[in-house]
């Protein structure tokens, strides 16, 4: 997913991360501009196109959703249906401003863009694995099995469990991201989970879609 997102970086967090109600709503064009294309799966990398000026409205979600959490650090992502129990890991920029993927050498792990919302929290929280590395099957290999209706909860530091309901999955070209629908704040608790799908390109060394699961906080 690489792409020149060196000029705009995203907003830093407050420093309040237990209660502070603006620091869980830093997301997202931030993130859509600099999350917009690294390759964040299986080594690999490819592109997201930028997204458009004017923010989305999250309108994918359906249902009722359960009242915001503080901000609070995920620590585990607990998927029953797919078999994913899984530590998470910080996502950062690098020194030219883009997002490093997760540690490919280990297989079950997740990473979350810290400074945007954390899951649980009002607005749009990004969580992100392979679907595998150069030598095995990794942590969303299982994703696409996700349906409407399934649930799953992130473990968080303050000892509280985020629990979610899976709106849509749905897979998107690499050059044809809707990344302002992805990204874009919500004025709700969601979270996306992304990994790679399609077919791979050897020549690319890149995955040619992406599979985004919508999911809301209940």
């Amino acid at each position: 997913m690489a792409a020149d997102s060196s000029s705009s970086r995203p907003p830093e967090p407050e420093s309040d991360v237990g209660g502070a109600a603006r620091g869980g709503r830093l997301v997202l064009w931030g993130v859509a501009i600099l999350f917009l294309a690294v390759s964040v799966f299986g080594g690999h990398h490819g592109s997201f196109p930028a997204p458009r000026a004017t923010p989305a409205s999250g309108a994918s979600s359906t249902g009722q959703s359960g009242a915001a959490l503080p901000r609070s650090e995920p620590t585990r992502l607990l998927i029953p249906k797919i078999g994913v129990d899984a530590p998470f890991t910080r996502l950062t920029l690098d020194p030219s401003g883009q997002l490093d993927p997760p540690p490919a050498a280990n297989t079950n792990l997740v990473g979350w863009y810290a400074k945007g919302a954390a899951p649980g929290e009002k607005g749009t929280a990004i969580i992100a694995g392979h679907v595998d590395t150069k030598v095995s099957a990794a942590v969303f290999v299982n994703l696409d099995d996700l349906d409407t209706g399934d649930r799953f909860s992130v473990e968080r530091a303050d000892g509280r469990t985020a629990n979610f309901v899976v709106d849509s999955s749905e897979t998107f070209a690499k050059d044809d991201f809707p990344s302002d629908r992805v990204y874009a704040d919500t004025a709700r608790p969601e979270v996306r989970l992304i990994t790679c799908a399609g077919d791979y390109d050897h020549a690319a060394k890149d995955y040619t879609d992406n599979l985004v699961v919508f999911a809301h906080l209940v």
